[in-house]
């Protein structure tokens, strides 16, 4: 803990110790040794998942959405995952939303996607706080927060809990020791450890969390970090574990846990629950793969026997995962021919029961796939639990 003057006033902020932890050390007995066992051994399981579906990209794009959904709904946001497939079937992402909400997460999704190019790009950035940047400033682009410096470390105290610093529940680093500390971190993430990576993973989540680099969206920013660490340290090909159902779930224990690393230095509580979270949503995400692939390759084999199948229907069709919601103009965009064309495909899908009308307008209409997206949005309505 550091003294600092803020105003008129002496606060104590936090200063968090270099990792990896030695004041007090980590202690990985064997309990915390099985709990590492079984989340390797869960998300081993999703990443062999995601490799043996044969439409790897809308497995991707659901799954994804389903993270930047439970993400921003964690900081407040209210859309769902249904708000956000409608917003993208009747714009086909073309205009920028008129929800704040919806574009919360549009801007994750897009601050992933940012990230995860320039990470794979031979002369793209590496993962560092530069590439934060740039990805939180995506993530703050025309939303609440947007005036609070986005893309850049703050230059002024921030806290957390409480009307000011002096009765804050957390006063993270003051700025001036903001340089050190994101530079031992970043050291920390490059350099070879003997410690497992998604140890470190969850060690670093608690790091970033605590220096709270940025005056708005640090929440965010520190889950998609995770997602990012778990495709550079190889335990993940692509971002398929979406942790922030966990986190939702549990969200006063998300918050306790953390708070407990910073007070008490009980790394080990915190990553019992962070493994837990891991194992616990890796292999619900296994079984979600498994039952989209059994729909998909059910409904495939109905629409294969109809006689009322053509080319484009067919072709529609294996473009619904990754447009589960559609109307007939993003039907025409998607299999490229005429209105009557892409709107006969869309009734002969409605016809068999595979899409849903969902407007019961005669004009401007959407369907959705409804069975996929029931499956899908498993999580992301729900009540977050208080435990």
């Amino acid at each position: 803990m550091v003294r600092t003057q803020i105003h008129d006033e002496q606060v104590l902020a936090f200063v968090p110790h270099p990792l990896p932890p030695r004041d007090p050390p980590l202690e990985f007995g064997a309990e915390l040794a099985g709990r590492l066992s079984e989340a390797e051994t869960a998300l081993a399981r999703l990443d062999l998942a995601g490799e043996m579906v044969p439409a790897v990209d809308g497995f991707l794009y659901a799954f994804v959405r389903k993270e930047a959904v439970l993400t921003s709904q964690i900081e407040g946001t209210q859309a769902t995952l249904i708000d956000l497939l409608e917003f993208e079937a009747e714009s086909g992402g073309e205009v920028d939303p008129t929800d704040p909400n919806i574009e919360e997460i549009c801007n994750y999704v897009d601050a992933l996607a940012f990230a995860r190019k320039q990470l794979a790009a031979d002369r793209g950035l590496p993962l560092s706080m530069r590439l934060l940047n740039e990805s939180h400033k995506l993530l703050m682009r025309g939303v609440r927060g947007a005036d609070k410096m986005p893309g850049e470390v703050r230059r002024s105290q921030n806290w957390i809990g409480g009307s000011r610093p002096g009765n804050a529940a957390f006063v993270p680093p003051p700025p001036a020791r903001l340089g050190a500390a994101l530079s031992r971190l970043e050291k920390f993430i490059h350099r070879k450890d003997s410690l497992p990576p998604l140890v470190r993973v969850g060690l670093v989540h608690v790091q970033f969390e605590t220096i709270h680099p940025y005056l708005d969206g640090n929440g965010r920013m520190g889950r998609l970090l995770i997602a990012l660490l778990l495709e550079h340290w190889k335990l993940q090909n692509q971002p398929v574990l979406y942790l922030s159902l966990f986190f939702r779930r549990h969200r006063s224990e998300y918050y306790r846990r953390l708070a407990a690393v910073r007070t008490d230095g009980d790394w080990e509580g915190w990553l019992d629950y962070f493994l837990d979270g891991v194992a616990t949503i890796a292999t619900e995400a296994v079984h979600s793969a498994r039952d989209l692939f059994a729909l998909v390759a059910r409904d495939r084999a109905r629409l294969l026997d109809a006689v009322s199948t053509s080319v484009t229907v067919l072709r529609l069709f294996e473009l619904l995962p990754s447009n589960p919601m559609v109307t007939v103009s993003l039907a025409m965009k998607l299999t490229s021919t005429s209105k009557p064309t892409a709107g006969r495909a869309v009734q002969t899908l409605a016809e068999l029961g595979i899409l849903v009308e969902t407007t019961g307008k005669k004009r401007d209409r959407s369907w959705v796939y409804q069975k996929y997206l029931d499956l899908l949005r498993v999580g992301t309505d729900d009540p977050p639990r208080t435990g």
